[in-house]
């Protein structure tokens, strides 16, 4: 590949009379929109020094990507979507390759726009899940998997590989009252409809996060055989808290991967045992890639993480780097396709949608056992990985089931389903042709 890249740039330095030097001079702009401040500063900033972590650490032991240095500019949002929709507008101006928007609701919000602008958008396991749909979200990816996969691989788990299995049982849903909240419902509700399981949603709102005992009340008056916590930030671990003060049995207590965030745990200690979280990750602080970014960035002082917390050992920060893993490979990807380092955003969606990070190439990356493999095509933008159910055995999370997959003939007619909805409502919506479900 780096071979490859240096005869290219070398042919192109003669044709066009450029030095290598001057090549050498632009930067990826790669930027993200983060959320150091607010209520979801505790699951949002150990995720961002991950992402940032791993870009720093190419940046020190490689260059950069095929020598081209990274420039991996934050914009806080505090979770706002009115500040998420400024920043997208700021780094769109200074020239941003891919837009990380780091919420579903401003996510929401900039996917009409991606056709228009021609900016890859890159909403790593968030976001609106029929993104899978490459044909109607052209610009828009979810790698490496999608809410309503988590959805699916939950309940596959809770009913012991059937569905079916949960028929009469009560099910409620505790989730932020919020577009990502809100999110899976149609799956559950679709679940529900066909299996005989009462769904219950509970909703917690943004300035109830902290104190849930209306919401916890309602757990224990209704019995549900399992609640299904969709949360983010002070709401976990809130959610958490009330579950042990109202013995709630935690066995029965399962969550999306935000909600396998280890302070959150610690909180509670051993009286959390049996809690499980879905996770497309898992944590390997000796595997390579951790042992680089140790070396090459928290050990050098380059890191923000709180090294006397055990961030870098958490489950949240090693998701963070993840997420850049892939979007660095999606650049390489592009790099190779194109003939050249010095990539544009088109070329970028090009890398995304062309993802082949199988095991082989997992392991090279140095991130084996960390995550699932995943491929993306024209036609899906997620790739679908697969997760883990993770348990807390009161000190830390342990993989406690292999790795599972979605029920792809729930999913995939969903999400045609729903792509076709979201361009009837934003019509005219353009569709890429060049695809094919």
């Amino acid at each position: 590949m780096k071979k490859l890249i240096a005869n290219v740039l070398l042919s192109a330095t003669i044709l066009a009379g450029l030095s290598l030097s001057a090549v050498a001079q632009d930067t990826l702009k790669l930027p993200n929109m983060s959320y150091r401040t607010g209520p979801f500063a505790a699951t949002g900033t150990p995720h961002q020094n991950g992402q940032l972590d791993y870009m720093t650490m190419l940046n020190e032991r490689d260059g950069g990507i095929n020598g081209v240095k990274i420039a991996f500019d934050e914009c806080e949002t505090g979770y706002n979507t009115e500040k998420g929709v400024e920043c997208y507008e700021r780094l769109k101006s200074e020239g941003a390759l891919v837009t990380q928007p780091w919420s579903t609701g401003i996510t929401l919000q900039v996917l009409p726009r991606t056709n228009v602008d021609e900016i890859p958008m890159f909403g790593p396991s968030y976001g609106f899940s029929a993104m899978q749909d490459g044909k109607t979200f052209k610009w828009a990816f979810n790698a490496p998997t999608s809410y309503w996969d988590g959805a699916s691989m939950i309940m596959t788990a809770l009913g012991d590989s059937d569905v079916a299995n949960l028929n009469g049982k009560k099910i409620a849903f505790l989730h932020l009252d919020h577009p990502y909240g809100k999110e899976p419902i149609p799956l559950f509700e679709k679940l529900a409809a066909e299996h005989g399981f009462t769904f219950l949603p509970i909703p917690v709102g943004l300035t109830e996060m902290q104190n849930q005992s209306a919401q916890w009340l309602q757990i224990r008056r209704e019995r549900p055989d399992y609640v299904i916590m969709w949360g983010w930030g002070a709401m976990n671990a809130g959610a958490v808290t009330e579950a042990v003060k109202t013995r709630y049995p935690m066995d029965q207590f399962v969550s999306v991967w935000w909600g396998a965030h280890n302070p959150d745990l610690k909180l509670v200690g051993a009286d959390g045992k049996g809690y499980r979280a879905l996770s497309w990750n898992f944590t390997d602080s000796e595997a390579p890639v951790m042992q680089d970014i140790k070396k090459h960035v928290v050990d050098a002082g380059k890191s923000q993480i709180d090294q006397a917390g055990g961030e870098f050992d958490s489950m949240a920060y090693q998701r963070g780097v993840l997420m850049s893993v892939i979007l660095a490979e999606a650049v390489r990807v592009a790099q190779d396709h194109a003939g050249t380092p010095n990539i544009n955003q088109e070329q970028l969606r090009w890398g995304l949608e062309n993802l082949n990070m199988d095991d082989a190439r997992l392991a090279e990356l140095g991130v084996e056992g960390m995550m699932g493999p995943l491929k993306t095509t024209c036609a899906n933008h997620t790739g679908n990985a697969g997760a883990w159910m993770v348990e807390w055995d009161g000190e830390k999370f342990e993989k406690v089931s292999e790795l599972l997959s979605a029920d792809r003939a729930l999913i995939d007619p969903l999400v045609e389903e729903e792509a076709a909805k979201y361009a009837a409502a934003n019509a005219p919506w353009p569709t890429n042709e060049e695809c094919s479900m």
